[in-house]
């Protein structure tokens, strides 16, 4: 079957014909960037969004998605551009078609698109991408370990030992989180902890007098927010009882519904579902929020989760209340900027000192402040940005030269 490369979805500042994308002003040494991502660039802006935006600032970056399958097509590359001109690539594949013929028609594809390119390293966001990629020869490769995918609803019975494969072929591995990092750390000699960060800038505009959104304007207060996917993370059970519990608070939920049935979501008249938001539009939400939300469910599934939205919620101004997710605990509530509760009475106890308290505490604000003087975005990158030209320079020297080989698990040199 054959397979081609088309330009479409082109999305930016403005309608534009896709440039060829072996021409840029990119410095002309340094190699190309290409992430392989399980989450698709239209959907929650979190963290390969937020890094690979800055990767493209100094180089060109792909962001290659899962295949899309469909009926009646040729294997053929969707490719756009962002307004941060990163290339997004969508694989295209035939619906009736073996596993085997799937992957072979992905590694066409992906060799297809980097065959003119001077050299690329390759940013793992999922192990499942070794299937379809262990035939390319990046310079460098770095996984990213945002999460426990294996413990995911679904999750592909192949997941552990391909994440195994990854870690001994990876020259620099980060994780998502503490407790991510905790549960690696002897697997590889080159890991770092890379908690989720924060755009402050962006997020502190919610303290500003924002318009009201309109979908929002006619919700009572107190308003109990929360951003982020509903998915078999989140605990329906909490959320219902807290709605039961005080009918007159307004529970506000932003963002996609995936992997449950829509059945199954909590229905009442005080749970308010307004579907997922522009992450420039994020702000203008949790501007008029009384208190944010991170009820997260106690499962495996969260065990080592790490949540974008908690320093995301302190930036905008807003208190949190959480379950008792490890990665929140410590730091957020052993500093005492997030609050802890886990049983529908201790989370409404903690909503209501929410409520009463931390919003109008200029001691509470400072602490807040104080932390995310210590964090965005922008620094996380740098730092990674660094490993990675660490790691890019020590894999470019011969593999006989001693320093090679402390790339290694030890004991393996």
């Amino acid at each position: 079957m054959g397979s081609t490369l088309t330009q479409s979805g082109l999305q930016g500042r403005q309608a534009r014909a896709l440039p060829d994308t072996r021409r840029t002003s990119l410095p002309p040494k340094m190699p190309d960037l290409v992430c392989l991502s399980h989450l698709r660039w239209n959907t929650v802006y979190q963290r390969p969004h937020h890094l690979m935006s800055r990767f493209a600032r100094r180089q060109r970056v792909y962001f290659v998605e899962e295949p899309v399958f469909e009926s009646g097509i040729t294997a053929h590359l969707g490719l756009s551009i962002t307004a941060e001109a990163v290339f997004v690539v969508v694989p295209h594949l035939p619906q009736a078609q073996s596993p085997d013929a799937g992957r072979d028609a992905l590694e066409r594809l992906l060799s297809m698109l980097l065959r003119d390119s001077a050299g690329y390293v390759f940013w793992y966001c999922t192990p499942m991408a070794l299937d379809y990629t262990r035939h390319l020869d990046p310079v460098a490769v770095v996984y990213d370990c945002m999460d426990e995918l294996s413990a995911f609803r679904g999750a592909p019975r192949a997941l552990p030992g391909l994440e195994a494969e990854l870690m001994q072929a990876a020259d620099v591995v980060f994780a998502g989180g503490r407790s991510l990092f905790e549960s690696r750390r002897t697997r590889h000699s080159n890991i770092h902890a890379f908690p989720s960060s924060v755009d402050v800038g962006h997020f502190r505009t919610a303290r500003k007098v924002l318009g009201e959104p309109a979908d929002q304007a006619g919700i009572a207060h107190p308003r109990l927010g929360f951003l982020g996917v509903i998915d078999e993370r989140t605990d329906l059970a909490l959320l219902d009882g807290v709605a039961a519990a005080r009918p007159q608070w307004q529970l506000v939920l932003l963002g996609p519904t995936a992997k449950i049935d829509p059945a199954d979501l909590p229905r009442r008249p005080n749970i308010h579902y307004l579907g997922q938001k522009a992450y420039r539009e994020l702000p203008r939400y949790l501007a008029r929020w009384d208190v944010a939300l991170l009820p997260f469910a106690r499962n495996e599934s969260t065990r080592f989760v790490s949540p974008t939205t908690t320093p995301e919620y302190l930036a905008a101004g807003c208190p949190v209340v959480s379950t008792a997710i490890h990665d929140v605990v410590r730091p957020y509530g052993e500093q005492g900027l997030v609050r802890i509760a886990d049983t529908v009475e201790d989370f409404v106890s903690q909503v209501e000192g929410a409520l009463a308290h931390d919003r109008r505490s200029p001691r509470w604000r400072r602490a807040v402040d104080s932390m995310l003087a210590t964090t965005s975005w922008d620094r996380t990158w740098g730092e990674m940005a660094t490993l990675v030209d660490e790691a890019l320079q020590l894999a470019l020297r011969p593999r006989h030269d001693a320093a090679w080989v402390r790339r290694l698990l030890p004991g393996e040199a």
